[in-house]
């Protein structure tokens, strides 16, 4: 019975063996098919054949698009060599490396990048140089070799450090040092350093707009978040991560966010959610064929399905998510495989494989986590901020140095600096009072203007006349009515005049007793209405006091006196967005072309005061807000090209400037 049971094994091995045969003949027949096509790779090899671009930049503008065709960056690293153009070179190394290291090929992944390294030296390019030794030290970092990996991040961050100017290329591979220093912190358990580095790091890619690492340092954030159990904190973190990786489409960025999630919806208890996002991570991991992602995808799921008491899957998923990390030496991952199963035969009350699992978890966390890479790593961290606060020591040392040599020449520069600023500080009070006094002149002097041209002699004796009419002709309830209505509407304009501005409720009261007044002069002819859109609160919204009353005067004298019959006028208040309330004023009289004769025929031409006085006010009103008035002059027709009248829109300003207002 056993050596039967061996017998299925070795067959079930040899059959996953067959199959990773035919996908990896698979993949090679489809990049050779790739390879009898590469029009598009050979326009960019014409591009460079002259001259080989040196700068990363430019390079990598132009080989962008293949850097995820290992065929292709092979043939460039050979093509390239030929022609010892170094940088290019360099550059097709660490993309082949890159791709090699998300394949789990890691000991591939070293030798281009570690190549690259040389050839970077050799070209005496630092910006390569350092992103071929940040290379390195992710790929160290990924294998679990802690020692290696800070060693080369931490290379990379003094050669880019030593640059005056750094390029943003430079600056970049800053951040990914400072990144992998926050990831170093993480393994010491120093989470609110890890933070500070990975905030740090942060800012360089937000200045540089770099999604993809703003993208990896909000997931480390996360990380870190969650190992200090503020879960809600991670997981917002998490998701901003995921965002950023929609954002560029990276597949390898979900699977890692997915995860991440995943992990935080078991320990908040959302297994479901849980499951279903780790289910998604999964399908996207074996997709890549990430071998690192896969296993973390498999023990995770393996984890919550322990959480929901699936228990034979869980057992399955683990030891796939084991199988796969030994397979590939991933250390991290067996220890949390290991540590998972041993849970899992606890509840199962199998408490020898639950002890044998928990052992192995153990003994290897040991082998990573020694007592001598740990003390490696702290002296290197002590001695990494011992040089910046040596550097930050000896900077400021120079700087006192410097100021102490300057500063007796620099007395009588300051004293005379000090009495020119005086001397220009006080031109600069006198000539900004004078220009204070001018606009308080100004604004007195429209106020003055607006009151004049509502107080117009010609308007208060002819509103008087009419109502001695109506008491000659015995109309007493007429003369009482509009001499009320005619004391209201003085008795506003003499109170709004003490007023710069007014809400539109009362500014709509105005204009009703003006219309009214008005309307005596007409036979009570014109027929005005007011519509305000619901929702809009008049009583809420400030406008410039009596700013509508020039336009309801010009739509009576130059739009309707002419007209004979079914005179009409309509104010709207409406809004369209949030910067501004409108209101419209429309009449159906003969238009502003037939007004514009009628006014020229006459030998004294009227001029419209009232609209240049209330667009300055307008002007000065709108100055406290986000966006100045606007003011739209429609002329109406009708099909057949015949005047309807003339529509006037004041639109103004509703959102307050803070600046402006503060």
């Amino acid at each position: 019975m056993q050596h039967l049971l061996k017998l299925i094994t070795f067959f079930v091995r040899d059959l996953k063996l067959y199959v990773l045969g035919l996908v990896l003949l698979s993949a090679m027949l489809s990049l050779q098919a790739q390879d009898k096509v590469p029009a598009d790779f050979e326009t960019a090899l014409q591009k460079v054949e002259k001259t080989w671009p040196k700068d990363y930049t430019e390079i990598h503008s132009i080989f962008a698009e293949f850097i995820n065709d290992s065929l292709n960056l092979k043939r460039l690293v050979n093509i390239a060599s030929e022609a010892e153009a170094l940088e290019v070179e360099c550059y097709a190394l660490n993309k082949l490396g890159e791709i090699y290291r998300n394949r789990s090929f890691y000991d591939s992944a070293l030798k281009a990048h570690q190549k690259a390294e040389k050839l970077a030296q050799a070209a005496n390019n630092i910006q390569l140089e350092v992103i071929s030794l940040n290379m390195i030290g992710v790929v160290y970092r990924r294998m679990d070799f802690i020692k290696p990996a800070l060693d080369y991040h931490k290379k990379a961050l003094d050669i880019a450090r030593s640059v005056k100017d750094p390029s943003d290329e430079l600056m970049l591979s800053i951040a990914v040092s400072q990144n992998s220093m926050g990831n170093i912190y993480m393994t010491l358990k120093q989470y609110d350093l890890a933070i500070e580095q990975f905030e740090k790091s942060l800012v360089i890619e937000n200045q540089l707009g770099n999604r993809l690492g703003l993208a990896i340092n909000y997931h480390n954030l996360g990380y870190a978040d969650e190992a200090k159990g503020l879960l809600d904190l991670a997981l917002k973190n998490y998701k901003r991560s995921l965002n950023y990786n929609e954002q560029i489409g990276s597949e390898v960025g979900r699977v890692i966010c997915y995860n991440s999630i995943g992990q935080v919806y078991i320990k908040q208890k959302k297994y479901n959610d849980a499951k279903v996002i780790i289910e998604e991570g999964l399908k996207k991991a074996i997709h890549l064929g990430d071998q690192y992602y896969i296993s973390y995808a498999y023990i995770n799921l393996g984890w919550v399905q322990q959480e929901l008491q699936m228990y034979e899957m869980s057992e399955i998923n683990l030891k796939k998510g084991l199988e796969v990390a030994e397979t590939y030496g991933l250390k991290t991952s067996r220890v949390d495989a290991h540590m998972h199963l041993s849970e899992l035969y606890k509840k199962l009350n199998d408490y020898k494989k639950s002890l044998y699992h928990y052992e192995e978890a153990v003994t290897l966390e040991k082998t990573i986590f020694t007592e001598r890479n740990m003390q490696y790593v702290s002296d290197i961290i002590i001695q990494y901020e011992n040089e910046a606060k040596n550097n930050q020591i000896i900077q400021l040392a120079n700087e006192n140095e410097l100021v102490r040599s300057k500063l007796q020449r620099n007395q009588t520069i300051f004293w005379a600096a000090l009495l020119t600023l005086t001397i220009v500080a006080g031109i600069m009070i006198a000539i900004n009072r004078n220009r204070q006094l001018r606009h308080e002149k100004q604004i007195l002097t429209l106020e003055q203007d607006m009151l004049r041209s509502q107080m117009n002699p010609h308007f208060i004796f002819n509103s008087l006349n009419s109502i001695k009419l109506y008491i000659i002709n015995n109309e007493k309830e007429n003369a009482v009515y509009y001499l009320n209505k005619f004391s209201k509407f003085i008795r506003k304009i003499l109170i709004a005049s003490t007023e710069k501005e007014i809400s539109l409720e009362d500014e709509l009261d105005t204009m009703q007793l003006y219309m009214n007044i008005e309307n005596i002069r007409f036979s009570n002819e014109i027929n005005f209405s007011i519509d305000v859109e619901p929702g809009i609160n008049i009583s809420v919204i400030k406008v410039p006091s009596l700013i509508l009353q020039p336009f309801l005067e010009n739509a009576l004298w130059h739009g309707l006196s002419s007209k004979k019959a079914n005179k009409q006028i309509e104010l709207r208040v409406y809004k369209v967005n949030d910067d501004f309330v409108n209101i419209s004023i429309t009449d159906n009289g003969i238009g502003r072309k037939a007004s514009e004769k009628i006014n020229d025929g006459r030998v004294l031409k009227s001029r419209s005061v009232g609209i240049a006085i209330t667009k300055a006010r307008l002007a000065n009103f709108s100055k406290r807000f986000t966006t100045d008035y606007k003011m739209d002059i429609e002329d109406l027709y009708d099909a057949h090209g015949r005047p309807l009248g003339t529509k006037v829109v004041v639109h103004i300003p509703t959102r307050a400037n803070k600046l402006k207002s503060a």
